[in-house]
């Protein structure tokens, strides 16, 4: 699971981490602060991964090598500060902003959602789901379309004028029979809203949906695990949008089973379909195909990764990736693998399952995993051209008992941004960053642009991997960044574990001249 979605499943279960909470703000109103000297921003992002492919290309936009160091903050959106609970916490945004038709839209981690006047950053409206302190995983977001706006709390879908914020409709009661939490941001197309359980609980684990987007009412669901198989600690969520794709198939990412080293041992078995790229019918939820990265995971190694459309050697593709740090192409047809090529360090613990699967694991606790439950791929990825660019996050993980599903991070962590060529799998280039890349890759013409944990802002070079531009954000950042015309979206979250302390939760734009 992501950052965010790892620690809501670590409050949910009480395991050995520390319990870590995600807040919305509680006081006060937001504040619009502008600078006049900058350009305005202008431009779009229609789709969480900015098109309906997921590529994260940010076709239209204006930045390049040539001018990024010409950024200038427009405008700076603030929430009021966070009241941060005891323990560690990953801020209070994580989702990806959504621009279209001269409007930012965000969700924060209370489920709030605000609407934004793109130029100046003023607010136009908001819906305030929780006012109050709230726990939340995340990463939450919301997709427009047709003049709607459609996203999630943690217990209901809604859908809200994107002119007015005032709500269409809110569905209260779908995850019924322990089926978990939402956190995921929602892809819609074709006159549906698909979405998932975050967090899957009981014996049927996570839940994948389609609603038919004029009314809520339930078109379909499909259960991540198989009958009887799920883990007493719930299983398989999905939260990172999914590939609605043009021939009429929906793929998701999911999550994995939440076994513990003892279950996993002790009683194996593949879990299907956590850890797996899952393509469903888009109009009835039948499953077409399934592949599974990792069977048998006991160490929170997720297939999570919106999955991107691609076409290698002339033939669909779909790709793929999570926390076990691999990544995978798969034909989008049938599921088969074309290529799969591991990222970022890994150490022995990658044959762990396999090895209890076959009866031959000798563990003993505490041990210590690598990729660890927040390393291996935890945002998504990009594509241009024929280059995927990948953010991977190089952290160990020990656990103290047999019994914990989950584990403690060892140090900070380091990370690195590839370059993968798409026909091959094999690595171009390789930049290492000191700290956690979770703000996704996204491209801008000849740039990779994604931001760090610890608050700064970072593009590299396409063709050679060179990091060419730096700049220090106003505070942590752990979500996925928006590129619009001559813009940059950074939402800065807030406080955090390892980034800058205090601060108000915030979205920045920067633009170039």
């Amino acid at each position: 699971m992501t950052a965010r979605a790892y620690l809501g499943a670590t409050a949910l279960l009480a395991v050995s981490v520390a319990v870590a909470a995600c807040t919305s703000s509680s006081a006060g109103a937001p504040t619009t602060e502008t600078n006049p000297k900058a350009a305005r921003p202008a431009g779009s992002w229609p789709y969480p991964n900015g098109d309906a492919e997921n590529t994260r290309d940010a076709v239209g936009s204006t930045i390049t090598s040539a001018n990024v160091a010409s950024l200038q903050q427009a405008w700076t959106f603030k929430l009021p500060a966070a009241e941060v609970p005891s323990g560690p916490s990953f801020g209070s945004m994580a989702a990806n902003p959504i621009v279209t038709d001269g409007v930012v839209y965000m969700q924060d981690l209370g489920d709030n959602v605000y609407a934004l006047a793109l130029a100046t950053g003023k607010l136009k409206w908001e819906y305030q789901v929780s006012p109050a302190k709230v726990v939340e995983g995340g990463p939450n977001g919301v997709a427009v379309t047709g003049g709607v706006i459609y996203g999630n709390t943690m217990t209901t879908v809604f859908a809200l004028s994107a002119r007015t914020g005032k709500a269409i409709w809110v569905d209260r009661d779908l995850l019924n029979q322990g089926q978990g939490t939402f956190g995921i941001q929602p892809q819609v197309a074709n006159g549906r809203v698909y979405l998932a359980s975050s967090i899957g609980t009981g014996s049927s684990g996570g839940v994948l949906l389609a609603l038919q987007a004029s009314t809520g009412k339930v078109l379909w669901r499909f259960d991540t695990l198989l009958h009887g198989s799920a883990s007493r600690f719930g299983a398989g969520g999905a939260w990172e949008p999914p590939l609605v794709g043009s021939d009429g198939s929906v793929t998701f990412g999911i999550g994995n089973p939440y076994h513990s080293a003892a279950q996993a041992i002790g009683q194996p078995g593949a879990q299907l379909y956590t850890d797996s790229e899952v393509n469903l019918n888009a109009a009835t939820g039948k499953l077409r195909w399934h592949y599974q990265g990792l069977a048998n995971d006991f160490m929170d190694h997720d297939m999570q990764t919106s999955p991107i459309a691609a076409v290698i050697n002339g033939q669909p593709a779909i790709i793929g990736s999570g926390k076990m740090g691999v990544v995978y192409a798969m034909n989008a047809r049938t599921g088969k693998l074309i290529w799969k090529t591991p990222v970022g360090e890994h150490s022995n613990s990658d044959s762990y399952p396999l090895e209890a699967m076959e009866h031959k694991l000798t563990l003993k606790a505490p041990y210590t995993i690598l990729p660890g439950s927040l390393g291996g791929v935890l945002s998504n990825l990009a594509l241009a051209g024929n280059t995927l660019y990948v953010a991977t996050v190089d952290m160990r993980f020990t656990l103290a008992k047999m019994s914990y599903p989950l584990g403690a991070p060892d140090g900070h962590g380091t990370g690195e941004i590839e370059a993968l060529n798409l026909t091959t799998g094999k690595v171009e280039w390789d930049t290492k960053v000191p700290t956690l890349p979770l703000g996704a890759t996204t491209v801008s013409n000849n740039l990779v642009i994604t931001t760090l944990y610890t608050g700064v802002l970072v593009a590299l070079n396409r063709n050679t991997g060179a990091i060419i531009y730096e700049h220090k954000l106003p505070t942590s950042a752990n979500a996925p960044i928006a590129i619009a015309g001559n813009s940059i979206l950074v939402p800065a979250g807030g406080p955090s574990v390892y980034g800058p302390k205090g601060g108000s939760p915030q979205l920045v734009a920067y633009t170039v001249p």
